[in-house]
């Protein structure tokens, strides 16, 4: 096996170039990424972003959609673009013997878009349909509005309806791309079959046919958000579930807290594992939900602790009084030596597969850089498992998890569950219903 060379170059900007050789197979990957993304999206026109990131996929000054497909197919390659909170990444792979016109046309896709006003209307009534279609996904409901009742007032709680997608205009996709794709914020990152210097030629080429601008989009005005106060819990009302969702989440952490790595153990302690607390007493022990999990989200911004079940909508009182007691019970309790002990042994032996490519590794790096997280955010995550004590996870625990202060949110039938759901809530506060059809 070759093994993997790391590298964090920087061009003469000052523009990070991460680089993770790896010679044993052909292939290239690259990200480009720059430090912009749906925080920005103008109040009225939420989607923005990710309409300037789809659009980037659908031609360019040179070649319609259907000739950049073809072209892209023709290399054997693979180019898409995802756009988060914070960012907005091309990603792309190909043959190495195939890098040099891959390169030439990734540089058109990023200095010449096209932007065809018939393809932002395709592209708008393709995602209106998505959003039709997303009605079907229980999942995906109780996902949105567990974001708007956890971020209420916060970008973090913001998305896109059918009114804001038909409010982008092609000049709205055109423009915020012009303001936003610069060679101020972008950063670059290659894996694989490739060198430094020749991913410092490419990125330097790429960079050189980006604008420049004075102002750069800026994340200075963002604030961690206040998280729920009191217990609320929010039906989303869809007819003749025999299913439901549940998520149950609380204000998290941040990666710059200190107390930061304790608290992943202990959610790992109480719901990481096949063996954990959540899982076994949800699923083994009552059978009540095939799926038990708890897990921490990590942002630029302190961002949430969740838990998620799908139990029947007979048994999804109990059980949502069963995860409230479960993480009531954590928080004053604790976790013990023994668990600690098990779930840090899991959690570094599991880190194997976090590293295992040279993609993932450029990506942990890139992230490092686009998500302003500590330096060693991910290159020290064994060590300081590893010294990660028992007392540590408890002080964080009690510190921050308010279990006075969560958002609730369930997918079912309201009439059915409703009830039971109330009854299993102590020192509930609000309760709200929603159709799931609802814009």
């Amino acid at each position: 096996m070759t093994r993997a060379v790391s590298h964090v170059e920087h061009l003469p900007s000052g523009r990070p170039v991460v680089v993770e050789e790896s010679h044993g197979l052909p292939l290239v990957a690259f990200a480009v990424a720059f430090e912009t993304g749906s925080y920005f999206d103008p109040v009225g026109k939420e989607g923005l972003f990710r309409f300037v990131g789809r659009m980037l996929r659908r031609g360019t000054k040179t070649l319609d959609a259907k000739a950049l497909e073809a072209a892209i197919d023709r290399l054997g390659a693979e180019l898409t673009v995802e756009v988060s909170h914070a960012n907005m990444t091309l990603h792309g792979q190909v043959i190495r013997r195939n890098l040099e016109p891959f390169v030439k046309l990734v540089g058109d896709v990023l200095a010449e878009p096209a932007f065809a006003p018939d393809e932002l209307e395709r592209l708008r009534k393709k995602a209106l349909a998505e959003l039709v279609e997303a009605r079907d996904n229980d999942r995906t409901l109780a996902q949105n509005a567990f974001r708007s009742a956890m971020f209420d007032g916060h970008s973090y709680g913001r998305r896109s309806h059918a009114r804001t997608l038909s409010a982008i205009t092609a000049d709205d996709v055109r423009e915020t791309y012009r303001a936003n794709a610069l060679r101020e914020n972008v950063s670059f990152g290659f894996a694989g079959d490739i060198d430094v210097a020749t991913a410092r030629t490419i990125a330097a080429g790429w960079l050189e046919r980006l604008p420049s601008a004075p102002t750069l989009p800026s994340f200075a005005d963002l604030r961690d958000p206040e998280g729920p106060r009191g217990r609320s819990l929010v039906i989303v009302d869809k007819p003749e579930r025999t299913q439901t969702q549940i998520l149950v989440g609380a204000l998290g952490t941040s990666a710059h807290d200190e107390d930061h790595v304790p608290l992943m153990v202990g959610t790992a302690v109480f719901g990481g594992t096949f063996t954990s607390r959540l899982m076994r007493e949800v699923r083994s022990k009552r059978g009540w939900s095939y799926g038990a999990s708890a897990r921490l989200n990590v942002e630029r911004a302190r961002h949430a602790f969740t838990m998620w079940t799908f139990p029947a909508a007979t048994d999804a009182g109990k059980c949502l009084a069963l995860e409230l007691g479960l993480l009531e019970k954590l928080v004053t309790g604790g976790v013990s030596a023994k668990e600690v002990a098990f779930v840090k042994r899991y959690l570094v032996r599991s880190h194997a597969f976090e590293i295992d490519t040279p993609q993932k590794r450029m990506h942990q790096a890139l992230d490092t850089h686009l998500l302003g997280l500590p330096a060693d955010y991910h290159t020290g995550y064994v060590p300081k498992v590893l010294a990660t004590s028992q007392e540590a996870v408890n002080a964080a625990l009690a510190r921050r998890i308010h279990t006075k202060d969560l958002g609730i949110v369930v997918v079912g039938t309201a009439k059915e569950i409703r009830d039971d759901l109330e009854k299993a809530i102590p020192d509930l506060a609000r309760v709200s219903v929603v159709p799931f059809d609802a814009d």
